[in-house]
């Protein structure tokens, strides 16, 4: 008897026979969950000791303040929270078995100097609860809106160094297309690009900004659907959203020196805390190095980065936050993409058309973050922000798109981008609670501003020799490359120029009622936006139910619209309409076995119109369609299934196509880009007791199915599937980690047709990741 039985599928066996068999509560037991928050502002307090007296049980509180204490005997407890620079605090509870309680806390900041000490706990990949950047109250199972967070400690254990490497994964139906994988991060969802926001703003920009290093970032949070709550800045699809490190107020410091395959050395370390011994003045710093080669020949990419951060306590009530970041980055290509008449992946996978005469490209990113918060009284708060961006990129690069002959001798053209963007952006929201009557009103209303500024020099400076593609001949002299040496300014040279601002005022009500247990979500923003061409006012509605079956489950519904001014140009100078569209969604959320773990059930169908992407013939830049339809089904769950076990698993199914354009033949074609089938999963195990504590294993992988590229006979792509591992050491100072990427050196890439071309982007082969960190 034959059984065809693949490596996927026996991967996802594993995956539900472990799942399954460490997923059983304990009858006996129960659990003791909550947040610890500031007495001041109510922002999330993380790495306060939660600690039941008495005994050996014990934790931290993480980086969205939030606690787990599970498996505890049955009984009456004193439950103490405290923390350096906080007044310490304790509650009595009664643990009954197989119950959950919930405890939460808010605590004031201790006008004495307290000792220092050493905080120490487990996080997870879990969280109840969004950043105050989303603007947002209360906790993510009652939020009416699919928003999946990735931790601060799952970022950490897969290794990942930027937004451009494996952050999909973690979220159902996001992936990312390789394209200028040095320059900035091409992130895909539900059918559509999506826009990038750091700390609850809109940073997007042609070509930017450069994708943020994690060495900075607390928490990413992808927001799925319009999102009318962050104001004007609504994308149907959704968007991502970069949360940095703030100062805690606690003092500590770590550091973490990485090496790895294609001569990877990287260097970080992270410093807080308070430079007045009463917390009136904190700090955070991070700081960070890298140098690292690719698995293409000649290419490699250097990159340094310095994020500063100061954070004023005026009083109880009233913090002003400074935040300045630099990113720099030194690259050869800004992305590897190679050609053959042959079809995909028919050359090897270090091949590629540049040369290392070519010379060096280069990218400067300064941003600067000041947030004013203010509590005007106890049931309301006033939020205040403003962000600068200045980002320069010059460089040459060769693109395979010249011809290929029989001989298989390409064509090769340099060009050069030389660009500058200024972002200027504001918001100012209030935060509030009103009591009518039986109902309980949450209202959120502000306004948002931004005026970005893109100028750019995109163009052909001359050939240099042939290529050919199967006998490969590097090293051309110095004398046939152009050379790019510009008399005038920038400013007189760009033949791109985008201005793009907008004013939007946007007011919400979430109205509360039977006991909280229902909660009707009712708002409209309007929007005023300009550009050189164009000038439009828009009003968009936003309408929300968000209903709990019991104390861990919810239903909820949407409709959102949104309106999205873009900027850019298509290939033949043309700027780009707005983006606009409307999506109708319903959901299901659990949290599961005391808050451990979570898991959502969505499904939406999604109009927009005025979608962009990728132009095959001038991948550089973008084309426009008319109107695509995206309709699907996700399914999230994260979380700790029993002690020390973590996982992350989703499940996305998309069904994108077309369904209006000026070109009648694509008409009902799948939009490009799009994936059918995407599931992913992330499983880790650190012994938490015994002979073997602080030894962890991991295993995760990635399964496309059904990919998609161009409208031509070459659409689809073959399935994708890549298995990635870990092992790891840690204690309470030292930690010692080793990730091995695509286990099974199986050659990934992504691309498309071009004419009769096939052009597409290795992925790496087999390699490693070693890294060790200590705690001061």
């Amino acid at each position: 008897m034959h059984f065809n039985i693949s490596i996927p599928r026996i991967t996802g066996l594993i995956f539900f026979v472990l799942s399954l068999s460490f997923s059983q509560a304990q009858a006996q037991t129960g659990t003791v969950k909550g947040q610890v928050t500031h007495e001041q502002d109510r922002s999330p307090l993380s790495d306060i000791n939660i600690a039941l007296e008495g005994t050996h049980y014990g934790t931290a509180t993480g980086s969205d303040g939030t606690y787990t204490l599970d498996e505890i005997p049955a009984g009456d407890y004193s439950v103490v929270a405290s923390g350096v620079g906080y007044v310490r605090s304790s509650e009595t509870i009664t643990i009954e078995a197989g119950e959950s309680v919930v405890l939460n806390f808010s605590m004031t900041v201790s006008t004495q100097e307290l000792s220092e000490v050493t905080v120490t706990g487990q996080g997870g990949y879990n969280t109840s609860i969004s950043s105050s950047s989303l603007k947002i109250r209360g906790s993510l199972l009652e939020t009416p809106q699919n928003i999946q967070v990735i931790t601060g400690d799952l970022i950490r254990d897969q290794q990942i160094f930027n937004m451009v490497e494996g952050i999909a994964r973690n979220v159902s139906g996001v992936h990312r297309e390789e394209h200028w994988d040095n320059m900035y991060a091409r992130i895909y969802m539900r059918g559509s690009k999506i826009p990038a926001f750091r700390n609850g703003m809109n940073v997007e920009m042609p070509w930017g900004p450069l994708a943020e290093d994690m060495s900075m970032v607390e928490r990413i949070e992808f927001v799925k659907g319009p999102a009318g709550f962050m104001m004007a800045n609504g994308e149907p699809a959704g968007f991502y959203n970069v949360v940095t490190d703030k100062p805690t107020g606690q003092t500590r410091a770590s550091a973490s020196l990485t090496t790895g395959s294609f001569n990877t050395l990287r260097a970080t370390a992270d410093f807080d805390g308070k430079l007045t011994s009463d917390n009136t003045l904190l700090y955070r710093l991070n700081v960070m190095g890298q140098q690292k080669d690719s698995h293409r020949k000649f290419d490699y990419t250097n990159r340094y980065a310095v994020a500063p951060v100061l954070q004023y306590n005026f009083d109880s009530h009233t913090s002003l936050t400074a935040e300045y970041t630099y990113q720099s980055s030194e690259f050869h290509q800004p992305g590897g993409y190679v050609a053959s008449l042959d079809g995909y992946g028919t050359l090897p996978r270090d091949f590629t058309v540049s040369d290392p005469k070519i010379g060096p490209s280069e990218i400067k990113d300064h941003s600067l973050f000041l947030t004013l918060e203010h509590r005007l009284s106890e049931q309301w708060s006033l939020t205040a922000k403003m962000a600068y961006f200045d980002y320069s990129a010059i460089g040459q690069y060769v693109y395979p798109g010249g011809e290929i002959d029989e001989q298989g001798n390409l064509a090769r053209t340099v060009s050069v981008w030389d660009g500058h963007s200024e972002n200027k952006l504001g918001q100012v929201f209030v935060n509030g609670n009103i009591k009518t009557g039986a109902a309980r009103h949450e209202i959120l209303g502000g306004l948002d501003l931004s005026d970005k500024q893109y100028i750019a020099v995109f163009a052909t400076t001359g050939q240099i020799p042939d290529l050919n593609i199967y006998e490969p001949e590097y090293n051309i002299s110095a004398d046939t490359i152009p050379e790019y040496n510009p008399a005038k300014s920038l400013n007189n040279r760009a033949g791109w120029r985008d201005n793009l601002s907008h004013r939007a005022i946007y007011i919400q009500d979430e109205i509360h009622l039977f006991d909280d247990n229902l909660r009707l979500t009712l708002a409209g923003r309007f929007t005023d936006s300009r550009s050189d061409e164009t000038e439009e006012q828009v009003f968009t509605p936003r309408a929300g139910l968000s209903v709990n079956l019991d104390d861990n489950t919810s239903v909820y519904a949407l409709y959102d619209q949104a309106y999205l001014p873009q900027g850019g140009q298509n290939f033949e100078g043309e700027s780009f309409d707005p983006v606009t569209g409307h999506n109708i969604e319903a959901g299901l959320k659990r949290q599961w076995f005391g808050s451990r773990w979570n898991s959502t059930v969505s499904a939406y169908r999604i109009t927009k119109e005025n979608v962009l992407t990728t132009d095959p013939d001038h991948p550089d830049f973008s084309v426009q369609l008319g109107q695509i339809q995206t309709q699907g089904v996700e399914v999230d769950v994260r979380g700790r299934l029993a002690r020390g076990l973590n996982l992350v698993v989703n499940y996305a199914f998309t069904d994108s196509k077309v369904t209006e354009d000026t070109n009648e033949e694509v008409e009902g074609e799948p939009t490009p880009g799009a994936i059918r089938h995407l599931n992913n999963a992330w499983l880790s195990y650190h012994v938490p007791g015994g002979a073997l504590e602080g030894v962890g294993l991991s295993l995760g992988y990635m399964w496309k199915i059904g990919r998609t590229s161009w409208f031509s006979e070459q659409n689809s792509l073959p399935d994708y599937f890549k298995l990635d591992g870990g092992i790891s050491w840690e204690n309470d100072r030292f930690n010692l980690s080793l990730n091995v990427n695509n286990l099974l050196d199986e050659y990934l890439y992504s691309g498309f047709p071009s004419g009769e071309k096939y052009i597409w982007i290795s992925e790496p082969p087999r390699n490693f990741r070693l890294s060790v960190g200590y705690k001061f």
